[in-house]
């Protein structure tokens, strides 16, 4: 069953949203392409701290995110994270296999959650090799992703969300490793392909 609506993020959001607009300048497209109710994956490339607040902000559903450990150490920020429905995520590979299983549950009571594919910030415009985890949950959930890209244009944001990708869509079949490794490419691609288009223009 769907989680009751998170008053807490709701108001801190509201408060957010003015200062993030102030300082980050952002621009939002694509927001017609993500449904209103529904299991779905937003998957974003990542280049600052803020870009989950940013990907937040535009969009009237809550998206749930995962939250790397060190942060919860503080035991004020952890309190204030896990109202936020954050989830601590520890680097190594059994605590990662974990996170995936929390967020599979998060999407099977029909939520959106948001993952940056490339597991870590870029500290250039480039983009990062992607990681396997947003391909493994949504086969093992069946769930659509929507590649979001945010792209730095002078001192102003473009967050620019995609149209849902299916599983079909993502060359899915029997899953695997070669067609996790796949599936996470066409997602980059599509990524990529939003940049390149809101650069053109």
């Amino acid at each position: 069953m769907k989680k009751k609506r998170n008053h807490f993020y709701f108001f801190w959001r509201a408060v957010t949203t003015p200062i993030m607009k102030l300082i980050k300048h952002m621009r939002y497209k694509g927001r017609e392409n993500v449904p209103a109710e529904g299991a779905y994956i937003l998957a974003s490339n990542h280049r600052e701290a803020v870009d989950p607040i940013m990907l937040g902000i535009g969009l009237k559903r809550q998206v749930h995110f995962m939250a790397k450990a060190e942060l919860f150490e503080n035991k004020f920020v952890g309190w204030f994270l896990g109202k936020l429905d954050a989830f601590p995520v520890e680097r190594s590979s059994s605590a990662a296999r974990g996170a995936i299983k929390h967020f599979e549950k998060v999407v099977e009571d029909g939520n959106l959650m948001g993952i940056f594919i490339e597991g870590t910030r870029s500290k250039t415009d480039d983009f990062l090799p992607p990681k396997n985890g947003v391909s493994l949950i949504a086969w093992d959930t069946k769930t659509p992703v929507i590649p979001v890209c945010i792209t730095h244009v002078g001192k102003k944001r473009l967050i620019h969300y995609g149209k849902p990708l299916s599983l079909e869509d993502m060359g899915f079949e029997k899953g695997g490793a070669r067609e996790f490794r796949n599936a996470s490419r066409v997602i980059m691609d599509c990524i990529k392909a939003l940049r390149e288009q809101d650069l053109s223009e």
